[in-house]
């Protein structure tokens, strides 16, 4: 499977982003998806996560409130709409599929199985 993000870019603090992740040669409808994030020099940082049902979704503190995550089956699609965003918030995000069918979410990046190559977000004050 080959998961790519888009949707990344430059934006105003206080603005709005959406990141899209799509995927190809597998389908995602019964698979947890999360979302992470990464500046330099740091650890991989959990974002959100979505049950493969798409009923129940996780978020770090850090973001609740403002991000909202996403899947469309039908369009073998993981969203994640970013709003009231940060100068904290700048980070290179990726997309991850974790193989497993037991219909929970994951908040560790090691619950993971693939990943997508990166999108970068930056956040101007």
């Amino acid at each position: 499977v080959q998961l790519v993000e888009h949707g990344g870019g430059l934006v105003q603090a206080g603005g709005s982003l959406s990141l899209t992740c799509a995927a190809s040669g597998h389908p995602l409808g019964h698979y947890a998806m999360g979302w992470f994030r990464q500046t330099p020099g740091k650890a991989r940082e959990f974002v959100a996560a979505i049950t493969w049902s798409g009923k129940a979704t996780l978020y770090a503190d850090s973001v609740k409130g403002r991000f909202i995550v996403s899947r469309d089956d039908a369009k073998n699609t993981v969203s994640l709409q970013m709003s009231s965003l940060k100068p904290d918030d700048a980070a290179f995000y990726y997309c991850a599929v974790r193989w497993g069918t037991d219909g929970y979410y994951y908040e560790g990046d090691y619950e993971y199985d693939d990943w997508g190559q990166g999108m970068e977000v930056t956040v101007s004050a």
